[in-house]
């Protein structure tokens, strides 16, 4: 376990030291507020909810960012309770105001690939566009120091299952048939 926080430190490390600039610290604050409290993600359910021909990915992409929540905010944060990188380095200057919660995993980024990754399993089209934005929007917890780079894979890794399980519960004939067809 001290290896890896040793390796999650080298790579925050060696992003405050390498690639900060002034245009990034102004850019990726805006960029990292898209997943504040998932609202990006939330209205893009509901936008694809009210359209008829996304409807469905819509609800599944909804419905994974409830399991993110469930998943990452009210199970895997208080049991696991990992310190935040900022708490433990405190000569790092944040450019945002300190997160309250636990690190483990980042929450921006579960839910940001919980969502992406139901519309992609769904649509690939205008999933490969939502994955992007998701995995940038991990990449700036790291930038901003406020995640491990660990905390940021095991966020990817509950948003993907998240969006998996949610598009197959969508898609189950069942509830494909009792309620979609009502839509």
């Amino acid at each position: 376990m001290e290896y890896i926080q040793k390796v999650d430190f080298m790579i925050l490390d060696f992003i405050q030291e390498n690639l900060r600039t002034d245009f990034l610290d102004t850019a990726v604050p805006y960029i990292t507020s898209l997943g504040d409290k998932g609202w990006f993600w939330i209205c893009v359910a509901c936008a694809m909810i009210i359209i008829p021909k996304t409807r469905k990915i819509g609800i599944a992409a909804g419905i994974a960012l409830i399991f993110s929540l469930l998943i990452t905010n009210m199970t895997l944060k208080p049991l696991v309770e990992r310190i935040r990188p900022y708490d433990l380095n405190t000569a790092v200057e944040l450019l945002i105001r300190p997160p309250s919660d636990y690190s483990f995993p980042s929450g921006h980024t579960s839910a940001s690939f919980a969502a992406a990754s139901a519309i992609f399993f769904s649509n690939k089209k205008i999933g490969i566009p939502a994955l992007i934005l998701a995995a940038i929007i991990g990449l700036t917890r790291l930038y901003l120091y406020v995640h491990f780079p660990t905390d940021v894979l095991g966020g990817a890794v509950v948003g993907i299952f998240a969006g998996y399980m949610a598009v197959k519960i969508v898609n189950i004939k069942m509830l494909d048939e009792k309620i979609f067809s009502r839509l």
